[in-house]
Parts: structure tokens; sequence; C-alpha cells
């Protein structure tokens, strides 16, 4: 059985939601961290509605944050917990997307995902495995996973923009490539863009190739 998902909301400036920016917040933090993107993100996405889901669980190394999955390298979670934690917010967030498509109306080629750090982990793993592609995933410094299962797994193959800055202390700058790399040898549509000089963030320059990449691949 799925959790439901807490989620925070913010309306299309036009009043009408031809197509939906999904946030997906990192570890330790929650919806309302990445809702805040709807402000200088909306006014050039004006049909667009953004959600920003509460990750399930209370984040084991951040009492006062969420955690999507444990992560063992900073709460001395077993990886057994932490695939298994990952399984179920994969389920989650899967029947999270349906049901959001479904009460408006719309299908994936009207849907984008955002990601940051852990949120990022998750849809580079929840949304290849979905029978249809969504319009675009925007990977903000995270990491794939499971590199090696995403070929073999893939169903469906999304455009994906990988953003990191070189600076990054927390998800070693490196795993952008490595990402890029698993993505492209698995036949994706993949895009990257290097945020210079900053740390585990996202800077301006990245919100706004993150912009143009939504603009340019999100229906209607």
């Amino acid at each position: 059985m799925t959790r439901k998902l807490q989620a925070g909301r913010k309306a299309p400036q036009s009043g009408n939601v031809k197509s939906i920016v999904v946030l997906l917040h990192g570890y330790g933090a929650d919806g309302a961290d990445l809702l805040g993107l709807a402000d200088p993100l909306g006014p050039h996405l004006p049909d667009t509605l953004f959600v920003a889901p509460d990750a399930p669980e209370p984040c084991n190394g951040s009492p006062m944050g969420r955690q999507w999955f444990p992560i063992p390298w900073i709460d001395n979670s077993s990886e057994e917990a932490a695939a298994q934690g990952l399984q179920m917010a994969a389920a989650d967030v899967n029947a999270f997307l349906d049901d959001l498509l479904q009460e408006h109306g719309l299908n994936a080629k009207n849907l984008a995902v955002i990601g940051f750090s852990q949120g990022t982990m998750l849809a580079l793993e929840v949304l290849p495995r979905r029978a249809e592609p969504v319009a675009a995933l925007v990977a903000f410094s995270g990491r794939l996973l499971r590199p090696e299962a995403l070929e073999a797994e893939a169903v469906s193959k999304p455009p994906v923009l990988l953003v990191h800055g070189d600076q990054d202390p927390v998800v070693p700058f490196e795993d952008m490539s490595k990402a890029g790399n698993a993505l492209v040898a698995a036949g994706f549509e993949t895009y990257g863009h290097i945020m210079e000089g900053t740390g585990h963030g996202i800077a301006p320059d990245g919100l706004q190739v993150a912009l143009a990449f939504l603009r340019d691949k999100l229906a209607g």
C-alpha cells in the first residue's frame, strides 16, 4: 500500500492548468523548500501548476525535516533499509503522479519534474520506469543510484537536464558525469549544465537553464 503524500501548491498565473511541474525536495527538507521556485518560474510558465509534496518519513539525520528514504552514509542506516525505503518512496511518488494527472485530466506530456539532491535521486529512479515518458526531468545536485540497472529497466526515456555545482561538498560533482554517461548509454536525450563556483544549491544560472528547458519541453 502506498502512502498518501501531503503537498503544497501554487496555482498557474493564468488560472488554467495546462501543465504541471512537480518538485521533489532534498533530504532533511520538505516541499516548502522547493515550492518557492514557482515564484521565479511561474511568470514564464503561466499555465503551469507547481506542486511540491513532502517526503513521507521524518528525517533520521535531521528530525525537523523529511526524507524519501534513509541514506546509510549520513544516518548509519543499513543498505537493506535504504533499498527498501527507495522502493517504497518510488511507489508513493508513482501513485502521487498518477493521481495528480487524473485530477487535472492531463497526461505525461503535460508533466515535468524538478528534483533536488535526494529528490533527484528519487526522480531518476522513478521516471524511467513509468509507462509513459514525462515531458522533462530537471535533476539538480543529485546522483543516479543504480546506474547498472538503468538500461535494462528503463521503460520510458524522458529528456533529462543534469545541473550540478562544481563545488558541491554534499553530492560530489563527479556524480553528474556518472549519471550523464549512464543516461546517454541507455539512450536518453541528456543535457548538462555546470554551476561554476556553486556548492550544494541552485544558482541563478542553473535556474535560468532549467526554465529554458522546461519551456521547450512542456506541452502547451
